[in-house]
């Protein structure tokens, strides 16, 4: 009434493949969550950055490049584009 060795390594082995698959399937999420939350903070940012700095003279229109640029980069990107902004 003993467990077999074979249903055993079965067993183990279907827990092998499940913890293998449960790690190829997380590493893209995280990285599409990442992505997506810089791309909404970018987004926020370059919002505000238009409605604030309108008084001082800052005002990057938004298309599809820098909407790309702020939704990739985040923040960062944001001030690249004010830098950019800046040297034209």
């Amino acid at each position: 009434m003993g467990v077999e060795t074979n249903t055993l390594l079965a067993y183990l082995f279907g827990l092998i493949v499940l913890y293998v698959i449960g790690k190829i399937l997380i590493i893209p999420l995280k990285f599409l969550t990442k992505l997506l939350i810089n791309a909404v903070l970018g987004g926020i940012v370059l919002w505000l950055l238009n409605v604030c700095g309108g008084a001082i003279g800052i005002n990057i229109g938004i298309n599809v490049i820098t909407a790309m640029v702020a939704g990739v980069l985040g923040i960062p990107g944001v001030i690249l584009l004010v830098i950019l902004n800046y040297l034209k």
